[in-house]
């Protein structure tokens, strides 16, 4: 499991419009000191002025994002998400990952050891909120699925990390005023409730002010009151990390963001 660990990184949040599509590489932070995982011993051209009627006709209404939703992944990610990338080794290549929408899923694809790729939506910050995933182990059985709430690009996150062993662990994310970053463990044990190898899970957190929550397959198994970090409010993500085994590969049928 994830140890408390500081990596000198350049935290690069990248807003911008993901294209599930495509392989494009993605920036990284390389961490000094990588965390043992939970399941192991994150155009050119001149411009063309139009007049605001032609933009009024010619332009499509930007989307609103929307405070509540279940993402089922028909469509490509709106510029509300944000992508961030950690490698935890020198072999570690974002270019073997691949993040992409096929057939209604999102497909998690990892030929690289110690990627952990995290997504951000920041479209809203939230108080309280409940984040769901359903999740389909394709690959091998080391790997570790995160829920995020409570996101701030400039203090940090709560994670929910559920390894597909029958291990889990809840983190505060600190990003200090030095450019590093520490995972600070909150609480940390096992569950039967996980479905491990390939199979399917449905795995749930909800973050109400400082009461922090985990449900697996519809039972919760651990629900804390956090005083030490005491986040109050952010946005929420979604991460899938690979460590030591390959490949890995997660479908996740639908992501959900609803009011606890």
């Amino acid at each position: 499991m994830k140890s408390q660990f500081r990596m000198i990184f350049a935290f690069i949040t990248v807003l911008m419009a993901v294209s599930l599509a495509c392989g494009a590489s993605q920036p990284s932070v390389v961490p000094t000191n990588p965390p043992p995982p939970t399941s192991a011993p994150l155009p050119t051209g001149a411009p063309v002025i139009q007049s605001t009627q032609e933009q009024q006709q010619q332009s499509p209404p930007l989307p609103q994002n929307q405070q509540f939703f279940t993402e089922e992944f028909d469509a490509p990610l709106s510029n509300s998400w944000s992508i961030f990338t950690v490698t935890d080794s020198d072999e570690a290549d974002i270019e073997k990952v691949t993040v992409e929408s096929q057939n209604g899923k999102l497909v998690w694809d990892f030929e690289s050891e110690f990627v952990y790729y995290y997504l951000f939506y920041e479209g809203f910050s939230y108080t309280d909120v409940k984040v769901e995933v359903r999740a389909d182990n394709r690959g091998k059985n080391n790997n570790s699925v995160s829920l995020i709430c409570h996101y701030d690009p400039e203090v940090g996150w709560y994670e929910f990390n559920i390894a597909n062993n029958g291990l889990y662990d809840m983190y505060y994310a600190e990003i200090t005023s030095d450019g590093s970053i520490g995972y600070n463990l909150i609480t940390n044990g096992g569950s039967n409730d996980i479905n491990q190898g390939k199979d399917i899970n449905e795995y749930s957190i909800t973050c109400s002010g400082n009461k922090l929550s985990l449900t697996i397959n519809g039972k919760e198994v651990n629900t804390i009151t956090e005083r030490a970090y005491n986040l109050r409010e952010g946005g929420v993500g979604m991460s899938v990390s690979a460590f030591d085994v390959l490949p890995i590969q997660i479908e996740m049928d639908w992501f959900k963001v609803s009011q606890p």
